[in-house]
């Protein structure tokens, strides 16, 4: 794999990771019409390191609010910010399982890998992005008032982007919003919850893997890397925006020929 690979393949995962167009969909996709052979695993493995990173990065202070509100209440706390932070954690946690759940159950269908299937996914990311039109509109609630039922049912949304062209982003914050969790805190939410999923992922390829070893040079590999970083890091915080402003239907405007042009060409 040579520099320029590299950075291509890793700007598309940083980019299309964290907007709510499929980062799966479009690799079934870009498969089937370009060719292309499986992506070698140390650099996938690589591209997953970043996006957790990204996310890391961007709430460090919120996962580090959230352990030590645990350790607080472990040593006996009864403050009622501990308290909100450890059910935040704990619908956290049922989410995790919840996406775990399902992502097993659905993860070895036939039909995982047609790109064609991959193309109706990318409208019925889209349908769920437009739908955001219509959930409330009020201020709603803020992460210290997080129930586990929103954990569960995120969660639960969160684990069919396991199928190609479901996105993970798009899928879980549209849940959020229509659960009545504020626009400020909906994407938050969505990307706590993807901290376990991505190191799921991970460990999953991790032990599927004969070896690690892989033929890409390592300058390709540093350089793909800080690709997905980069490009990872402003595409985080463009959705962010987006999400607050109320305008996540925009990115149907992508999705729909897309997905209609996949279903008609492939």
């Amino acid at each position: 794999m040579d520099i320029i690979t590299a950075v291509i393949l890793g700007s598309l995962q940083g980019l299309t990771e964290f907007l709510p167009i499929s980062s799966s969909g479009h690799l079934v996709i870009a498969q089937h019409l370009f060719g292309l052979g499986e992506v070698p695993l140390l650099f996938d493995v690589l591209l997953h390191v970043a996006t957790l990173l990204v996310v890391v990065g961007a709430f460090w202070h919120r996962i580090l609010e959230i352990l030590g509100a645990l350790l607080r209440l472990l040593g006996g706390s009864r403050a009622e910010a501990d308290r909100a932070l450890g059910r935040l954690a704990l619908a956290l946690l049922v989410g995790t399982a919840a996406t775990a759940l399902l992502g097993l159950l659905v993860k070895d269908l036939p039909f995982f890998g047609r790109p064609r299937f991959a193309a109706a996914m990318l409208l019925v990311t889209a349908l769920l992005l437009v739908s955001t039109a219509l959930a409330p509109t009020r201020e709603g609630r803020g992460l210290h008032h997080i129930r586990l039922t929103d954990g569960l049912l995120v969660g639960l949304v969160q684990g069919l982007a396991v199928l190609p062209g479901i996105s993970r982003s798009g899928s879980s914050i549209s849940a959020a919003l229509h659960l009545g969790i504020s626009r400020r805190d909906a994407g938050e939410f969505s990307f706590l919850l993807s901290v376990p999923a991505i190191l799921g992922a991970l460990v999953l390829e991790l032990a599927d893997a004969g070896e690690l070893a892989a033929r890409v040079p390592l300058p390709s590999l540093l350089v793909g890397m800080a690709a997905a970083l980069l490009s990872g890091y402003l595409a985080l915080k463009t959705l962010l925006r987006v999400v607050r402003a109320g305008r996540l239907p925009l990115f149907a405007f992508y999705l729909v020929p897309a997905g209609l042009a996949g279903l008609i060409l492939l």
